[in-house]
């Protein structure tokens, strides 16, 4: 009893911080859904109820983000459904993955996604330069067909693990011509609610959301994602950002030899 209430109360602090990361500056995957690894739930589960069990605090970042989107509907649409899609590709694919394979992935996955997240700034830096279109209202359409094939490729990539999404995203709309930070977080935090909740759907329906866990990390989640939002201006972003490269690295590399 007392050991399966430690472990309850480990993962309802793992997903606090996860909930606290993802409003200062994103990555709370790297410690909620390790934290599932280390309670030993099957590695496709953990995936799939750590998706689940985020969504929540996702979706109430986009309602709050709402007023930012400036984005035109012949944009914004295409971008949505192949958000949808590629989230829903992405989840059936993971559910497809034996879970012997997902765990000899785990190392890559969370690697790639700290990459991501650790030169998430020099993708968009890169696109800025390269960026010639001021007007997104002007873009032609032959842009906006490669922008959305860019995102059906990212949901797929979503729907199957996600953590770093964000920056590609934010590289994307660069390239696209947005300057706008804030307008960008908004289209950004729209564009992962929908991948996510299209891989929510999908996880749910094949009954692979381990359900006592899920409603735990749900609590924890969005009290961290208050206590984050609550204290964001007054966080060293930079010190952040170091941390969860610093965790992404730490929880990669503990895989990578755990796996050995």
């Amino acid at each position: 009893m007392a050991s399966h209430f430690g472990q309850i109360l480990f993962l309802f602090f793992a997903a606090s911080a996860a909930g606290t990361l993802n409003a200062l500056a994103g990555g709370g995957s790297f410690i909620s859904f390790p934290a599932l690894l280390f309670l030993r739930v099957p590695p496709v589960q953990a995936n799939a109820t750590n998706t689940v069990a985020l969504w929540p605090g996702l979706a109430a970042s986009t309602i709050a983000y709402l007023k930012r989107l400036n984005a035109p509907p012949r944009l914004l649409i295409p971008l949505l459904v192949t958000s949808v899609a590629g989230g829903w590709a992405g989840a059936l694919l993971l559910l497809k993955t034996p879970q012997h394979t997902f765990l000899q992935l785990v190392p890559w996955l969370l690697l790639s996604g700290t990459l991501l997240f650790a030169f998430g700034n020099r993708i968009r830096a890169i696109a800025d330069k390269t960026s010639v279109i001021d007007d997104l209202g002007a873009m032609s359409w032959q842009a906006i067909v490669i922008s959305s094939f860019v995102e059906l490729l990212v949901a797929v990539y979503g729907g199957y693990f996600g953590a770093g999404i964000g920056f590609i995203t934010l590289g994307m709309l660069s390239a696209l011509g947005m300057r706008d930070i804030h307008a960008m977080g908004a289209i950004r935090t729209l564009l992962a609610a929908a991948i996510n909740a299209a891989a929510v759907v999908t996880f749910i329906l094949a009954g692979a959301v381990v359900w006592r866990l899920c409603a735990v990390m749900v609590a924890g989640a969005l009290s961290g994602g208050w206590f984050g939002a609550h204290y964001a201006q007054k966080a060293d972003p930079r010190k952040i950002r170091a941390f969860v490269i610093g965790l992404g690295m730490a929880m990669s590399l503990y895989f990578f030899v755990k796996d050995a």
